[in-house]
C-alpha cells in the first residue's frame, strides 16, 4: 500500500468536509429518512400484531431493526453511488488519480469513509433519535436487579458496552462489503463507459437481499438460505442482529467470520481488477 496513514485519513477528513458542505441536502436527507421511517415502522407493526414473533422479532425488535436500516441506510450507499470514480474516468482525470503516489484503491476507499461517517452522523443519528421518542426501541443498556433500583452494575455497563463494541465492528465490516462491490460496478467503468445499468441491478439486490425493507428470516427456506449467502446481508442484516442480540455465541462468530470473508474476497477483487485497469486505461473522448 503505497502512501502512509496520514495520507488517507486527511483523504478521509477532505471528503468528509465536502460531503457535510451539503447542508440543505443533509436536512431534506435526515428528514426523509425519519419520516419513511415512521412510515415502515408502523406498517410492519400491523404485520407484527397479526403474527406476533415473526421471524424472531418482537413488536419493540422488528421497529428498532427498521430505524437501524434508516440509519445505515445512507452511509452504507444501499442504493448505490457514493464513489465519482465513473466520472473521472470517462473525464479522463482518473489518468491524473492513477499516477499518485499512493494505492489507488484504498484512496477511493478513504473518500467513502470520510462520506459514510458524515452521512452516518447526519442522516442515519436524527431518524434514531426520534424513533427513541416515539417507539420503544431495543437497544442494548445496563441491565440488572440493581439497575432497576437505580444502580447499575459494572458487568451490565461492560455487557452493554461490549454489544455496541460488536455493533461498531459489524457496522465497519458492512461498510467494507458495501465499498467492495460498488468499487467494483465503479472499475467497470473502464470497460463498459457507462456503469448506471449495474448500479441499477446493485440497488435491486441490496433492497431485497440485505434486509433494508424486511428481515431476511422471514424469507422462506431456500430464498432465505440464498439471502443470508450473499454479501448484501453483510450490510444491513447482520449488523442489525448483532445489536439485537439475536446472534450469540458460535452464531455471532460465523456471522463476524462471514462479514470478514466478503470483505477480504471483494477487495481482493477489486486490487485485482485495478491491477488489469490500469493495464487496460480506456477514456472516453482520448
Amino acid at each position: 500500500m503505497r502512501g502512509g496513514v496520514g495520507t488517507y485519513l486527511a483523504v478521509a477528513r477532505y471528503s468528509a468536509r465536502r460531503y457535510a458542505g451539503y447542508r440543505a441536502a443533509t436536512v431534506a436527507g435526515a428528514f426523509t429518512n425519519t419520516v419513511f421511517g415512521i412510515i415502515r415502522a408502523y406498517v410492519l407493526l400491523q404485520v407484527w400484531h397479526q403474527r406476533p414473533g415473526l421471524g424472531g422479532y418482537d413488536t419493540s425488535g422488528v421497529v428498532t431493526f427498521v430505524f437501524l436500516g434508516q440509519g445505515l441506510i445512507t452511509s452504507m450507499a444501499l442504493f448505490g453511488g457514493g464513489i465519482d470514480l465513473p466520472e473521472r474516468i470517462r473525464s479522463g482525470a482518473v489518468a491524473m488519480d492513477m499516477a499518485r503516489p499512493v494505492g489507488f484503491q484504498t484512496w477511493w476507499l478513504a473518500d467513502d469513509a470520510g462520506r459514510a461517517a458524515v452521512q452516518l452522523l447526519t442522516r442515519g443519528l436524527p431518524p434514531t433519535l426520534v424513533a427513541a421518542l416515539l417507539f420503544d426501541l431495543r437497544l442494548p443498556t445496563p441491565a440488572s436487579p440493581a439497575a432497576a433500583a437505580g444502580t447499575a452494575s459494572a458487568a451490565g455497563v461492560w455487557d452493554a458496552a461490549g454489544v455496541w463494541g460488536l455493533f461498531a465492528v459489524s457496522v465497519v465490516l458492512g461498510f467494507l462489503v458495501s465499498f467492495g462491490l460498488r468499487y467494483l460496478i465503479a472499475l467497470t467503468t473502464f470497460w463498459l463507459l457507462d456503469q448506471r445499468g449495474l448500479e441499477s441491478a446493485y440497488t435491486l439486490f441490496t433492497v431485497f437481499f440485505s434486509g433494508i425493507s424486511m428481515p431476511l428470516t422471514i424469507m422462506p427456506g431456500v430464498l432465505r438460505d440464498l439471502a443470508e449467502a450473499l454479501p448484501f446481508a453483510a450490510m444491513m442484516q447482520i449488523p442489525a442482529d448483532v445489536l439485537l442480540g439475536n446472534r450469540t455465541g458460535a452464531s455471532l462468530v460465523a456471522a463476524i467470520a462471514f462479514q470478514v470473508g466478503w470483505a477480504v474476497a471483494l477487495l481482493a477483487a477489486g486490487r485485482a481488477l485495478t491491477a488489469h485497469a490500469t493495464r487496460k486505461l480506456v477514456v472516453q473522448g482520448g
